[in-house]
């Protein structure tokens, strides 16, 4: 029997977005297959992470690619990135709570090249008058990820409606970041 491999990611994603502390035998359980077939694929949980964090970067990206965050103004590219990233939002908000893939110098690139990509975009609306420059680039990009990790996780228990995550995200982060007239 093939085993495919990205389905068995994607449904690891799937429940460890929902539970965080899912057992090796409970992916092999939801994925339909045994545990000797999972740690042919994946050694061990550090392992079935570490390709999770490729599949999760590789979700980003694709957002921020079809998200053309150099059209139109900063605002609207904004909007369009959260409407992109919604459906990798569970996996990204696994990803972001798991401290290994952070630390020492073993960090996979692909985060410093996601994080440059989102900071260059509040820089852009910074620099064109729309968002406050008192707050950095940097401090955007980590709340955009907190507000996209929170949402997923209220959706998935039910405390806010699916539908809303693109507006709740965007109207919050917005309205912080905003530029005021009054300023």
């Amino acid at each position: 029997m093939t085993v495919d491999r990205e389905q068995v990611l994607r449904t690891a994603a799937a429940l460890l977005s929902r539970k965080a502390t899912a057992t090796m035998d409970e992916v092999a359980r939801a994925a339909g297959i045994g545990r000797a077939t999972l740690h042919r694929h994946f050694a061990g949980r550090h392992s079935l992470v570490k390709a999770l964090e490729s599949l999760g970067i590789q979700e980003f990206e694709a957002a921020l690619d079809a998200a053309r965050l150099d059209d139109g103004t900063a605002e609207d590219a904004l909007r369009r990135l959260v409407a992109e990233v919604e459906p990798a939002a569970p996996l990204l908000a696994f990803l972001v709570t798991e401290n290994q893939l952070f630390e020492g110098d073993q960090m996979n690139e692909g985060w410093n090249r996601l994080d440059a990509r989102v900071s260059a975009l509040f820089r852009r609306g910074q620099e064109q008058g729309e968002f406050r420059i008192d707050l950095t680039p940097a401090w955007l990009t980590e709340a955009l990820y907190g507000l996209v990790g929170a949402g997923a996780w209220s959706v998935q228990e039910g405390r806010v409606a699916a539908k809303d995550f693109q507006y709740m995200i965007a109207e919050l982060l917005l309205g912080g970041a905003r530029r005021s007239v009054r300023e």
